[in-house]
This record gives C-alpha cells, sequence and structure tokens, in this order.
C-alpha cells in the first residue's frame, strides 16, 4: 500500500508527493507553494499521465496532485489502470469535473488558479484522513465502476495488459460482453477486460455506430454479418469474425430501428 501507517503523519513524516501536470507553469507554481508546507516532500513531477503512471508504480507516493486534461492520457484515464492508489487532489481548469472526481473519492479539487490557502486546506484533509485511518486501500479500479462521464462522446478506452497500457480506438472495438463485474472488450487486436458497466457503454458509445442487442452484449452495428432467428421470439446475430450473439426481443427492436429492417 501507498500510505504508511497513520500514527507517522503525528510524528510529522512528510507524505511524498508527486505532482502530475502537463503544464509547466502550473507545475512550478505550484512547487512554489508546495515549499513552506513541512508536510510534504516532493519526490517526482510528470508532465504527461503515461510517466506518471510509471512514476507512481516505482516511487510509491502518499498524495499525488494530479491535472484531469492531459495528452497521452487523461487523470481519469490514469485512475482506470492503476492498480493501486494514493491519495489524490485533482487540480485542473475545468469545473464540470468537480462532483464526479468526488464520486472517485479524491481527497479534493482544486481549481485552477488557486490560492495558498485553498492549497494548505487540501493538504490539511489529506492529513485528517490518513490520522483517521480513512487512507485509499482499495486497489483503483474497484473505486472507478462509477468512472466519471466523459464530456463528449466516447473515443477511446485504456485498459492495463500485464504491465502495457493500451488505447483501444472506438472504431476499432467489434463487440463488448458482460462478465460479472467487468466487461470483456473485444477488438481488432485481441480482447481485454475491464472493470466497467455495460450501462456505461450503452449510454457512452455513440449510438448510431453501436447497438445493446441484449443484456450481456453491445454489438458495432456494421460488424453483423446476418441475423436469424433461433428459437421463439428470438435471433442470434453471427459477425463477420464468426462469432454468434443472442439477441433479444428489445435488441432486435433496437437492430430493426437502426437498420430500417
Amino acid at each position: 500500500m501507498f500510505i504508511r501507517n497513520p500514527s507517522d503523519i503525528s510524528k510529522m513524516q512528510k507524505l511524498r508527493t508527486i505532482i502530475i501536470e502537463d503544464e509547466t507553469p502550473a507545475r512550478e507554481i505550484l512547487k512554489h507553494y508546495l515549499k513552506d508546507f513541512d508536510e510534504i516532500e516532493i519526490i517526482g513531477e510528470c508532465q504527461d499521465g503515461f510517466t506518471g503512471l510509471k512514476t507512481i508504480s516505482d516511487l510509491k507516493p502518499d498524495l499525488v496532485f494530479l491535472d484531469i486534461q492531459m495528452p497521452k492520457l487523461t487523470g481519469f484515464e490514469m485512475l482506470e489502470v492503476l492498480e493501486e492508489r494514493p491519495e489524490i487532489i485533482f487540480t485542473t481548469a475545468y469545473d464540470q469535473f468537480a462532483i464526479k472526481a468526488f464520486e472517485l473519492n479524491a481527497v479534493d479539487y482544486l481549481l485552477k488558479p488557486f490560492p495558498r490557502d485553498r492549497l494548505r486546506e487540501a493538504v490539511k484533509k489529506v492529513i485528517e484522513k490518513i490520522r483517521a485511518g480513512n487512507a485509499q486501500k482499495k486497489p483503483a479500479d474497484q473505486l472507478l465502476v462509477k468512472r466519471p462521464e466523459p464530456s463528449v462522446t466516447l473515443n477511446r478506452v485504456v485498459v492495463r495488459k500485464g504491465n502495457a497500457i493500451n488505447l483501444i480506438p472506438i472504431d476499432q472495438i467489434n463487440y463488448i460482453a458482460a462478465q460479472d463485474d467487468y466487461v470483456m472488450i473485444y477488438y481488432s487486436a485481441g480482447k481485454a477486460l475491464k472493470q466497467q458497466t455495460m450501462k456505461f457503454y450503452e449510454d457512452n458509445l455513440p449510438g448510431e455506430n453501436f447497438v445493446r442487442i441484449h443484456r450481456s452484449y453491445i454489438v458495432k452495428v456494421t460488424e453483423i454479418n446476418r441475423i436469424e432467428p433461433y428459437g421463439k421470439d428470438n435471433h442470434i446475430a453471427i459477425l463477420k469474425s464468426g462469432d454468434k450473439l443472442p439477441v433479444s426481443r428489445a435488441g432486435y427492436k433496437h437492430l430493426k430501428e437502426e437498420l430500417n429492417f
């Protein structure tokens, strides 16, 4: 676990801290502010999400100041693929993510530009959380089932496969299958397991391209080769890959509306 024994903080050991922020001026301002905080020891800084992931894994900080909108990998996408996570204080210029950030159990959310006193308040919250024994102990992905809704239609999915982080463009996804608390994403280069809900993908995949044909399946319309009857009042979708997926009555109705047959 990243967080040390809560009693460590009471002994004034410093919080080992990483700053992940793509804008150099923002990193410099935050470092300048944090110089006066006896509770903080900055052990690293990163300017993109991929570097941030590796740095967190290598250094195992207690606290991360994390921007949301970054190139390569956003702050939220980072959290999706962290196996464990430190305490998080989001720093961003976008206020529309605030409520969702707290749903992810972030300690605080600082809206740029923020004053030194507001930063002090956020650090105090971290210390109080650790002293109370409420520091983060769950794997990060268990806290991300309610991932924030994207501000625009989903255009990629981030997955971890072993030590590798893969970005799957939406146009490469063929279909998605429910698997207990996870979904299996079948795409052009293989498949990947992700802890998110079918409802999330139903709501956020582009509706003109993807249809939920069954409570357990969402499929890209253009991947369907044909639809055949299968028993009474049921159908089966046969994909270009040869995979066969069940189609419920509601799913068949959605397909008829989408394909105009």
